[in-house]
Protein backbone atom coordinates (compact mmCIF):
# COMPACT_ATOMS: atom_id res chain seq x y z
CA UNK A 1 0.00 0.00 0.00
CA UNK A 2 2.59 2.02 0.68
CA UNK A 3 4.57 1.77 -2.54
CA UNK A 4 1.17 2.17 -4.38
CA UNK A 5 0.49 5.95 -2.51
CA UNK A 6 4.03 7.07 -3.63
CA UNK A 7 3.82 5.90 -7.03
CA UNK A 8 0.26 7.43 -7.68
CA UNK A 9 1.94 10.83 -5.63
CA UNK A 10 4.53 10.27 -8.29
CA UNK A 11 2.41 10.60 -11.43
CA UNK A 12 0.66 12.83 -10.10
CA UNK A 13 3.46 15.19 -9.59
CA UNK A 14 4.69 14.39 -12.83
CA UNK A 15 1.13 15.53 -14.51
CA UNK A 16 1.35 18.55 -13.15
CA UNK A 17 4.89 19.92 -13.96
CA UNK A 18 5.39 21.93 -17.08
CA UNK A 19 8.21 21.22 -19.69
CA UNK A 20 9.13 22.24 -22.86
CA UNK A 21 7.85 20.37 -25.46
CA UNK A 22 10.70 18.14 -27.37
CA UNK A 23 8.76 18.40 -30.80
CA UNK A 24 8.25 22.08 -31.55
CA UNK A 25 7.37 22.92 -35.07
CA UNK A 26 6.70 21.20 -38.60
CA UNK A 27 10.64 21.29 -39.17
CA UNK A 28 11.18 18.93 -36.09
CA UNK A 29 8.64 16.39 -37.69
CA UNK A 30 10.52 16.56 -40.85
CA UNK A 31 13.72 15.53 -39.74
CA UNK A 32 11.98 12.46 -37.42
CA UNK A 33 10.17 11.29 -40.78
CA UNK A 34 13.41 11.75 -42.82
CA UNK A 35 14.77 9.15 -39.68
CA UNK A 36 11.91 6.74 -39.93
CA UNK A 37 12.56 6.73 -43.64
CA UNK A 38 16.04 5.38 -43.17
CA UNK A 39 14.85 2.71 -41.71
CA UNK A 40 15.66 -0.93 -43.83
CA UNK A 41 12.14 -2.44 -42.96
CA UNK A 42 8.93 -1.61 -44.01
CA UNK A 43 7.05 -0.70 -40.84
CA UNK A 44 3.62 -2.61 -39.19
CA UNK A 45 0.81 -0.53 -38.95
CA UNK A 46 1.33 -0.94 -35.13
CA UNK A 47 4.45 0.74 -35.49
CA UNK A 48 3.07 3.75 -37.71
CA UNK A 49 0.65 4.22 -34.62
CA UNK A 50 3.43 3.72 -31.69
CA UNK A 51 5.13 6.38 -33.46
CA UNK A 52 2.41 9.20 -34.31
CA UNK A 53 1.60 8.66 -29.87
CA UNK A 54 5.18 9.60 -29.15
CA UNK A 55 5.05 12.63 -31.92
CA UNK A 56 1.79 13.44 -30.02
CA UNK A 57 3.52 13.11 -27.08
CA UNK A 58 6.52 15.23 -27.55
CA UNK A 59 4.45 18.19 -28.56
CA UNK A 60 2.63 18.20 -25.43
CA UNK A 61 4.19 20.50 -22.50
CA UNK A 62 3.59 17.34 -19.92
CA UNK A 63 6.14 14.69 -19.91
CA UNK A 64 5.65 11.56 -21.88
CA UNK A 65 5.19 8.24 -19.56
CA UNK A 66 3.98 5.56 -22.10
CA UNK A 67 4.58 1.75 -22.04
CA UNK A 68 4.82 0.19 -25.24
CA UNK A 69 3.86 -3.86 -25.12
CA UNK A 70 5.48 -5.68 -28.04
CA UNK A 71 6.44 -9.18 -28.71
CA UNK A 72 9.92 -10.01 -29.16
CA UNK A 73 10.84 -9.19 -33.12
CA UNK A 74 8.01 -6.82 -32.87
CA UNK A 75 9.81 -3.73 -33.38
CA UNK A 76 9.77 -2.10 -29.91
CA UNK A 77 13.64 -1.20 -30.27
CA UNK A 78 13.06 0.99 -33.89
CA UNK A 79 10.29 2.73 -31.69
CA UNK A 80 12.71 3.63 -29.01
CA UNK A 81 15.30 4.71 -31.28
CA UNK A 82 12.93 7.19 -33.12
CA UNK A 83 11.88 8.35 -29.61
CA UNK A 84 15.70 8.80 -28.80
CA UNK A 85 16.22 10.76 -32.47
CA UNK A 86 13.68 12.89 -31.42
CA UNK A 87 15.16 13.80 -28.06
CA UNK A 88 18.59 14.26 -29.05
CA UNK A 89 17.99 16.59 -32.15
CA UNK A 90 15.81 18.80 -29.70
CA UNK A 91 19.45 19.03 -27.55
CA UNK A 92 18.25 16.80 -25.18
CA UNK A 93 19.96 13.53 -23.47
CA UNK A 94 18.77 10.23 -22.80
CA UNK A 95 19.59 7.15 -20.86
CA UNK A 96 18.72 4.06 -22.01
CA UNK A 97 18.51 1.10 -19.04
CA UNK A 98 18.65 -2.16 -19.78
CA UNK A 99 18.28 -5.23 -17.41
CA UNK A 100 21.34 -7.04 -18.16
CA UNK A 101 24.54 -6.24 -19.62
CA UNK A 102 24.66 -8.86 -22.40
CA UNK A 103 20.91 -7.17 -23.68
CA UNK A 104 23.26 -3.83 -23.12
CA UNK A 105 25.86 -4.66 -25.38
CA UNK A 106 23.31 -5.24 -27.90
CA UNK A 107 21.34 -2.29 -27.81
CA UNK A 108 25.02 -0.40 -27.97
CA UNK A 109 25.70 -1.93 -30.92
CA UNK A 110 22.66 -1.40 -32.49
CA UNK A 111 22.27 2.38 -31.25
CA UNK A 112 25.71 2.90 -33.18
CA UNK A 113 24.91 1.14 -35.95
CA UNK A 114 21.10 3.06 -36.24
CA UNK A 115 23.01 6.55 -36.01
CA UNK A 116 25.75 6.03 -37.85
CA UNK A 117 24.90 8.94 -40.04
CA UNK A 118 24.11 11.34 -37.58
CA UNK A 119 27.35 12.81 -35.18
CA UNK A 120 25.61 11.29 -31.77
CA UNK A 121 27.67 10.41 -28.98
CA UNK A 122 26.94 7.35 -27.34
CA UNK A 123 28.07 5.56 -24.78
CA UNK A 124 27.94 2.59 -22.30
CA UNK A 125 27.98 2.18 -18.62
CA UNK A 126 28.43 -1.18 -16.95
CA UNK A 127 30.47 -4.27 -15.38
CA UNK A 128 32.62 -4.48 -18.67
CA UNK A 129 33.34 -0.91 -18.39
CA UNK A 130 36.49 -0.44 -16.87
CA UNK A 131 37.07 2.18 -14.21
CA UNK A 132 38.83 4.69 -15.80
CA UNK A 133 36.56 4.59 -19.05
CA UNK A 134 33.65 4.66 -16.42
CA UNK A 135 34.95 8.42 -15.18
CA UNK A 136 35.45 9.73 -18.19
CA UNK A 137 31.97 8.60 -19.46
CA UNK A 138 30.41 10.19 -15.92
CA UNK A 139 32.29 13.09 -16.50
CA UNK A 140 30.83 13.04 -20.13
CA UNK A 141 27.73 13.12 -18.92
CA UNK A 142 27.80 15.63 -15.95
CA UNK A 143 29.16 18.20 -19.18
CA UNK A 144 26.96 17.28 -21.84
CA UNK A 145 29.23 15.57 -24.26
CA UNK A 146 27.41 12.28 -24.22
CA UNK A 147 24.13 12.28 -26.28
CA UNK A 148 22.87 8.97 -25.80
CA UNK A 149 24.35 6.54 -22.63
CA UNK A 150 23.11 2.60 -22.59
CA UNK A 151 23.60 0.84 -19.48
CA UNK A 152 22.18 -1.81 -16.63
CA UNK A 153 21.42 -0.47 -12.83
CA UNK A 154 24.38 1.37 -13.14
CA UNK A 155 22.70 3.95 -14.82
CA UNK A 156 20.41 4.41 -11.10
CA UNK A 157 24.28 5.11 -9.41
CA UNK A 158 23.75 8.10 -7.30
CA UNK A 159 27.46 8.70 -8.95
CA UNK A 160 25.52 9.10 -12.55
CA UNK A 161 24.50 12.84 -13.14
CA UNK A 162 23.38 14.45 -16.81
CA UNK A 163 23.61 17.90 -17.85
CA UNK A 164 19.56 17.98 -19.63
CA UNK A 165 18.38 14.66 -19.27
CA UNK A 166 15.14 14.62 -21.45
CA UNK A 167 14.41 11.33 -21.99
CA UNK A 168 14.98 7.77 -19.94
CA UNK A 169 13.63 4.25 -21.66
CA UNK A 170 13.28 0.85 -19.59
CA UNK A 171 14.15 -2.08 -21.29
CA UNK A 172 11.99 -4.92 -20.19
CA UNK A 173 11.28 -2.36 -17.09
CA UNK A 174 9.04 -6.22 -15.14
CA UNK A 175 12.98 -7.40 -14.48
CA UNK A 176 13.78 -4.34 -12.62
CA UNK A 177 12.82 -3.73 -9.06
CA UNK A 178 10.17 -1.21 -8.60
CA UNK A 179 12.40 0.73 -6.01
CA UNK A 180 15.58 1.24 -8.98
CA UNK A 181 12.76 1.95 -11.57
CA UNK A 182 10.92 4.78 -9.42
CA UNK A 183 14.47 5.70 -8.04
CA UNK A 184 15.67 7.58 -11.38
CA UNK A 185 11.86 8.69 -12.36
CA UNK A 186 11.37 10.68 -9.08
CA UNK A 187 15.19 12.29 -9.61
CA UNK A 188 13.89 13.37 -12.94
CA UNK A 189 10.47 13.97 -12.45
CA UNK A 190 10.14 16.26 -15.41
CA UNK A 191 11.70 13.81 -18.01
CA UNK A 192 10.26 11.79 -20.34
CA UNK A 193 9.83 8.08 -19.94
CA UNK A 194 8.91 5.23 -22.71
CA UNK A 195 9.03 2.02 -20.82
CA UNK A 196 9.51 -1.41 -23.80
CA UNK A 197 8.25 -4.61 -22.51
CA UNK A 198 7.06 -7.87 -23.73
CA UNK A 199 5.29 -9.31 -20.69
CA UNK A 200 4.19 -6.30 -18.86
CA UNK A 201 3.40 -6.90 -14.92
CA UNK A 202 0.16 -6.52 -13.41
CA UNK A 203 0.73 -3.48 -12.04
CA UNK A 204 2.33 -2.18 -15.04
CA UNK A 205 -0.39 -3.10 -16.95
CA UNK A 206 -2.95 -2.11 -14.50
CA UNK A 207 -2.25 1.63 -14.49
CA UNK A 208 -2.03 1.59 -18.62
CA UNK A 209 -5.34 0.08 -18.23
CA UNK A 210 -6.62 2.89 -15.58
CA UNK A 211 -5.31 5.70 -17.75
CA UNK A 212 -2.02 6.77 -15.40
CA UNK A 213 0.12 5.69 -18.18
CA UNK A 214 -0.37 5.66 -21.73
CA UNK A 215 -0.16 2.49 -23.85
CA UNK A 216 1.34 1.33 -27.14
CA UNK A 217 0.66 -1.77 -28.45
CA UNK A 218 2.50 -3.42 -31.20
CA UNK A 219 -0.03 -6.67 -31.98
CA UNK A 220 1.06 -7.67 -35.69
CA UNK A 221 3.90 -9.42 -36.60
CA UNK A 222 6.73 -7.93 -39.25
CA UNK A 223 6.13 -9.73 -42.75
CA UNK A 224 8.15 -12.94 -42.42
CA UNK A 225 8.77 -12.85 -38.84
CA UNK A 226 8.68 -16.86 -37.70
CA UNK A 227 7.13 -17.65 -34.38
CA UNK A 228 9.53 -18.02 -31.80
CA UNK A 229 9.45 -22.01 -30.89
CA UNK A 230 10.21 -23.19 -26.74
CA UNK A 231 11.35 -26.35 -26.34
Amino acid sequence: EEVARELLQLYSLRETQKVEPVIKDKSDIEELNLFVKQFRFEDTDDQILATMHIVSDFQKDTPMDRLLVGDVGYGKTEIAMRAIFAAVNAGYQVAFLAPTTILTQQHYRTLQDRFKNYPFKIACLSRFVRSKERSKVLNDLKDGVIDIVVGTHSLLDDSVDFKNLGLLIVDEEQKFGVKQKEKIKSKRIMCNVLSLTATPIPRTLNMALLGIRDISVLATPPLGRLEIINR
